[in-house]
């Protein structure tokens, strides 16, 4: 995987894409580094754009890589400083989406690895469970935690995640440091074979 380009922002299900490719979903509460996650994996080249503003992502972001599959950004679910209605109707989008679906091959769900996973977390990755969706999750922002924190991190990590195992759908990931970029990005490439 070399090439990647922004293709198409979606704000409306009846907008998606009418070219039917296999599709690799980003999901996650806002600012938990989704852009940025992107932006490593695929760097130098900086499709993404990032926000210093949690919420900032209103859209559906489809990206095609290597003209052949859809890396998509959803958007952060349970951004606090948008109104309940339009939390409720993203959250509605988000799960329709996933259920209308059939090209999702995998879906990340990037967590911060500096907080306990929220009720969010916890019904989204219940949500994925449900609905066989196969997934990983990314440990974000890991270059922000100690060692003693990281190796706290990784036993609480599967007493959160039974069902996943590390290096092989659970990762610690930073984006500004590179943690975990080839161990995801080989979890990228053995989807396209």
């Amino acid at each position: 995987m070399n090439k990647i380009e922004f293709y198409k922002a979606i704000y409306n299900l009846t907008e998606l894409p009418k070219r039917q490719l296999s599709t690799i979903v980003l999901c996650g509460r806002s600012n938990v580094g989704k852009s940025s996650f992107i932006n490593c994996l695929f760097s130098p080249q900086k499709v993404a754009k990032t926000s210093s503003t949690p919420g900032k992502t209103r859209s559906i972001n489809y990206y095609l890589v290597d003209d052949k599959i859809y890396l998509v950004d959803l958007p952060g679910f349970g951004y606090a400083k948008v109104s309940k209605t339009e939390r409720e109707y993203w959250q509605k989008i988000i799960e329709k989406y996933f259920v209308m679906n059939d090209s999702i091959i995998l879906a990340f769900h990037i967590v911060d690895s500096r907080h306990e996973p929220t009720e969010l977390d916890d019904m989204l990755h219940q949500f994925l469970v449900n609905h066989n969706i196969s997934f990983a999750v990314i440990l974000n922002k890991i270059d922000k935690l100690k060692q003693s924190e990281i190796a706290q991190l990784k036993r609480k990590s599967i007493d959160y995640y039974p069902n996943l195992e590390f290096e092989k759908n659970l990762f610690h990931f930073s984006s500004t440091k590179g943690i975990g970029k080839k161990e995801i990005f080989s979890l990228l490439e053995s989807q396209l074979l």
